[in-house]
């Protein structure tokens, strides 16, 4: 009866192998199921444009990608979808996302409460996921500052415009000016060449 469970122990021996190269092999291709590329980690933008969050990825098979959004304001949810598939665009953004099969979304007229974190979590159907994180930046264009400046430099023209005039007077005068003295001097010597003239 020993050589039979010898045979056993060399069977469950080789299962038990089997099964941990097999758990192996599919913990090595879990840790490398996702990759995830964000060529843009931060993006600066003004009040009502249009912003691209792109992203690309690769694994195995057809993956769940989820985008949020994280701010001062609280954290929610943007749109979940799988590519090929219709999207699940949250209520609050429903008009103002487009979804791209490259992972990549498109935010229509940002505001300034558009501001803050967007994180995407791509998802195998293994269950191994990646995440990224892309920091979002919206300013207003602030017209009264360029009213200000726009009045500034008016004035500043105003000013250079007067003072070149006044400059452009002053030079007319000065010419005139020296026209008549030139003009009394040369009497001057003329009337004293006559008289001593007269005096030879």
């Amino acid at each position: 009866m020993r050589p039979l469970t010898s045979r056993r122990r060399k069977t469950r021996g080789i299962s038990l192998g089997l099964f941990a190269l097999c758990l192996a092999a599919a913990r090595c291709l879990q840790s490398q199921g996702v990759s995830l590329y964000i060529p843009q980690a931060t993006i600066n933008a003004t009040v009502k444009e249009d912003i691209l969050l792109s992203v690309e990825y690769s694994c195995h098979g057809v993956p769940t990608i989820e985008w949020t959004y994280s701010s001062n304001w609280g954290t929610q949810k943007i749109v979940e979808w799988k590519p090929g598939t219709q999207a699940n665009i949250s209520q609050s953004h429903k008009d103002r996302v487009c979804t791209f099969d490259n992972g990549s979304i498109q935010l229509f007229s940002v505001g300034v409460r558009d501001s803050g974190y967007y994180v995407i979590t791509v998802t195998e159907r293994l269950g191994s996921s990646q995440f990224g994180t892309i920091v979002l930046h919206v300013s207003e264009i602030l017209y009264e500052d360029l009213h200000f400046v726009a009045v500034i430099l008016a004035f500043l023209a105003a000013v250079a415009a007067v003072l070149i005039s006044l400059m452009w007077v002053c030079n007319k005068c000065a010419y005139k000016f020296q026209r008549k003295r030139r003009h009394k001097l040369k009497e001057s010597t003329t009337e004293e060449i006559e008289l001593e003239d007269v005096e030879c």
